[in-house]
């Protein structure tokens, strides 16, 4: 599975660089994916999707089979929240949410959550 992040501070990197077995691809201007993939994106703001996670949706969106997302726990009920936003607009589930650069245990969840998406679709 392909998975498609966006990062500022680097944490989001950080979580994707510890996965095994999945092609990561950072999103640059310009990119256009046409396969399945999993989104991995920051929340900024109180909540919000970054603007360049949002751009690149409008013109990938058809193959997004779900999301994740990276925030911090002090912000409440708007930990991660851009996952839920995309979710919502796109009728994909939320993989996970975890905070900063996550932990192993993010990381199983999360690759646990998207064995589950292949298996789905095959």
């Amino acid at each position: 599975m392909l998975i498609i992040y966006d990062t500022r501070t680097y944490n989001v990197e950080r979580f994707v660089h510890k996965l095994r077995g999945f092609r990561c691809q950072k999103i640059q201007e310009g990119l256009t994916v046409k396969e399945p993939f999993v989104l991995v994106s920051y929340t900024t703001g109180f909540g919000q999707v970054p603007e360049t996670t949002d751009q690149f949706l409008k013109n990938n969106f058809h193959y997004l089979v779900g999301v994740a997302a990276s925030g911090n726990r002090v912000w409440g009920s708007n930990f991660g929240k851009c996952a839920d936003r995309i979710a919502s607009q796109y009728h994909v589930p939320v993989i996970h949410k975890f905070e900063l650069a996550g932990t192993n245990r993010d990381i199983e969840i999360f690759q646990q959550g998207v064995y589950q998406i292949v298996k789905q679709s095959s």
